[in-house]
């Protein structure tokens, strides 16, 4: 059974920095997309970063230059760097993985479907 946990979450003021982490166990992560998500209240969720196994990213317009997904070598945990944080970055964010190959990672919610329970971030100006 794939199982995710977020951690890492908290609260920091605009400009400041957290980093998230992910831990995925009974996933194959060796050949899949993995990402993260955020939802704040209100609003659908949205991809933020995601990753392929073989290295490549691709992030939100909104997040470019200020967030950096990795993974560790073992591929079994996700992590976000978030920098310069932004009141508009607080949200539950919540880390993804496919269970199909594909060979681009999309930021489409559709296109993952294990998730985590989420870790809550909140920037404060």
């Amino acid at each position: 059974q794939v199982q995710l946990v977020e951690s890492g979450g908290g609260s920091v003021q605009a400009g400041g920095s957290l980093r998230l982490s992910c831990a995925a166990s009974g996933y194959r992560a060796g050949r899949y997309c993995m990402g993260w998500f955020r939802q704040a209240p209100g609003k659908e969720r949205e991809g933020v970063a995601v990753i392929h196994s073989v290295g490549s990213t691709n992030y939100a317009e909104s997040v470019k230059g200020r967030f950096t997904i990795s993974q560790d070598n073992a591929k079994t945990t996700l992590y976000l760097q978030m920098t310069s944080l932004e009141p508009e970055d607080t949200a539950m964010f919540y880390c993804a993985a496919a269970s199909w190959y594909q060979s681009f990672c999309s930021l489409r919610v559709t296109d993952f479907d294990y998730w985590g329970q989420g870790t809550q971030v909140t920037v404060s100006s």
